[in-house]
């Protein structure tokens, strides 16, 4: 039920702006500007020999704009498909002609994340460059896309958190009827760890400790972070109407997918050539 505190939600049109029968959503912005800026801030950090001590940068500006296509096609083919395969095999299996529908919803940050992984890997090895030295460049930029990505959510008032009575509950139209519910906005609550201050823990990785000569560190602490921060969230997030709660009736499909993610940070860190 509503609360007497709670916030009205900010009503904006998912539609950025529409150009003739086109129309372009925020949420397609959100990775275009996250891919972009992300690439542009790895640039700015093998650009910067302060951050490479006794070593040199492990790839070029010119490479790095070779691999943002490569990087693209891994967010959006890995994240649909890891939202297919994680979050709703069943309906897709009996509807595979909507896989393809994206423009419906439907990403998974995880798939995604594998499938830059596997295009980093790829790419690493065409070019002679380490997997973990990429991953630690992505490390360090990709929390801009997450921020932005998560701001897209709340905008399209989707993945919202669980009831509440906190005085900054948001009141969120819930489908099918949009009737109003007082809600956690674990969109913003993520935008804040997984964005803002992810990207500041690996700064003080790449930038304090200049750890990018150790491969591996930056995105350990990446991922160890990330998965802490979504387990976190997902105490509070709405689970996904489909799967709901899983074994003791508070265990999420969210929370299933950060554990490995926690464990290969800490495996990436111990390994990192720091420690040899």
């Amino acid at each position: 039920m509503p609360t007497l505190f709670a916030l009205p939600f900010p009503v904006i049109d998912p539609i950025a702006f529409s150009l003739g029968p086109v129309a372009v959503r925020w949420y397609a912005l959100a990775y275009i500007f996250g891919l972009l800026l992300a690439v542009w801030y790895a640039k700015r950090l093998v650009r910067d020999r302060s951050l490479w001590p006794g070593s040199e940068p492990s790839t070029t500006p010119a490479q790095l704009d070779d691999l943002l296509l490569w990087c693209t096609l891994g967010v959006v083919l890995g994240g649909r498909l890891g939202y297919v395969l994680f979050y709703n095999p069943a309906y897709f299996l009996a509807h595979p002609g909507e896989i393809l529908q994206m423009w419906q919803g439907g990403m998974s940050f995880h798939g995604g994340f594998l499938g830059v992984v596997l295009a980093c890997l790829i790419y690493g090895r065409r070019k002679g460059i380490g997997l973990d030295q990429l991953l630690d460049l992505g490390a360090a930029s990709v929390p801009i896309g997450l921020f932005l990505g998560r701001l897209a959510n709340f905008i399209n008032g989707e993945l919202y958190g669980r009831e509440t009575d906190v005085p900054w509950a948001v009141l969120f139209p819930i489908p099918p009827d949009g009737h109003l519910e007082a809600r956690h906005p674990s969109q913003l609550y993520e935008a804040v760890l997984e964005g803002i201050l992810l990207f500041l823990a690996v700064r003080v990785v790449t930038h304090v400790w200049k750890k990018l000569p150790a491969p591996g560190f930056a995105s350990g602490v990446f991922a160890l972070w990330y998965g802490a921060s979504r387990i976190i969230v997902e105490f509070v997030r709405e689970p996904d109407a489909h799967i709901g709660y899983l074994a003791g009736g508070w265990l999420t499909m969210g929370m299933i997918l950060s554990l490995p993610l926690i464990a290969v940070g800490v495996w990436l860190i111990l390994r990192s050539r720091t420690f040899a």
